[in-house]
């Protein structure tokens, strides 16, 4: 067992790029790692799959820890590990996805918080490609495969205190209703910004996929995603106040 001093050694290295000490503070904490992960094992998930979730949460406690926070690393990991699980057992419910989805997701999560804290930006598709061996087509799917769903029976409240569920927000076959629609929609699209307005277009209104998209934009395919997602909640935040 590493000493307080050693630990706090090792994290600061850690931090610095020295994956020799990242490695010696996993094996250090593997046991506590295995631990919480024991505690899990009657809620449907594999315990290879909770040792995985447990070591992000372990990974994340690592980059994460500021010696000003006056606790043992011990202390403050436990709640990392946990809170790692329990974010996959809450998520994963309504959709199922493979577990070469989901492991591929893990990885990338993985990737991506270490290349930002190296770097001070996000990789883009081809780089987690070629630094995790995985196509681009899995790449995307991966991480399109962490967005949360949505419900069409979802209830929202408007102005005037009256429910109306997604579905019933669809467009009917209806000329007139058509016409209000396309309005009502004109009027949405005036909220958003010249950028956002183009990738609403190019997506839902010529039909590109998020590739082509961001090779129209010069931007990742990850960024195209991540800003879509953006699009969609300034929207439905708009409709709501409606």
């Amino acid at each position: 067992m590493l000493s307080d001093t050693e630990t706090i050694k090792y994290l600061r290295l850690a931090k610095n790029g020295d994956n020799n000490s990242k490695e010696i503070l996993i094996k250090n904490n593997v046991l506590l790692v295995k631990s919480i992960a024991n505690r899990f094992r009657n809620k449907g998930v594999d315990y290879d799959d909770l040792f995985q979730l447990g070591s992000m949460g372990l990974l994340k406690a690592i980059y994460n820890f500021d010696e000003s926070f006056c606790v043992k690393f011990s202390t403050y990991a436990v709640p990392m590990i946990i809170g790692e699980i329990k974010r996959f057992l809450r998520d994963d419910g309504e959709i199922k996805i493979s577990r070469i989805i989901k492991y591929n997701a893990y990885k990338i999560s993985q990737f991506s918080e270490e290349y930002q804290l190296k770097n001070g930006s996000e990789p883009t598709v081809h780089e987690i490609s070629k630094n995790l061996s995985i196509s681009l087509e899995d790449v995307v799917l991966a991480l399109d495969s962490t967005k949360l769903t949505v419900s069409l029976y979802e209830t929202t409240v408007d102005s005037e205190e009256k429910t109306q569920s997604l579905i019933d927000k669809i467009p009917s076959e209806d000329t007139e209703d058509s016409r209000i629609d396309s309005i009502y929609v004109k009027q949405l699209l005036s909220r958003l910004n010249e950028r956002e307005k183009q990738v609403v277009t190019l997506r839902y209104f010529k039909d590109k996929t998020q590739g082509e998209v961001s090779k129209i934009l010069g931007v990742s395919q990850v960024q195209v995603s991540r800003l879509e997602s953006k699009i969609i909640k300034k929207l439905k935040t708009i409709a709501e106040k409606k």
